[in-house]
């Protein structure tokens, strides 16, 4: 059975509580590069099912920490 990189990181994070999923997220930010894909993954997770005032500050929280 062969199954994409996207497909692997979601089996990996399923079934987890809240507090799992942020330990996984918090663990990932500063740390390797290998795990920015993984990020990545659950970013466009996050983006596909929130609203566009959420994507709207997103947007503007990413913004304001590139300048």
């Amino acid at each position: 059975m062969n199954i994409t990189l996207r497909q692997a990181i979601v089996q990996r994070v399923q079934n987890k509580s809240n507090d799992e999923l942020q330990e996984v997220i918090e663990d990932s930010i500063g740390g390797e590069e290998r795990v920015l894909p993984g990020l990545g993954v659950l970013f466009e997770i996050i983006w596909q099912h929130s609203e566009a005032t959420i994507q709207n500050q997103l947007v503007e929280t990413l913004k304001e920490h590139l300048e």
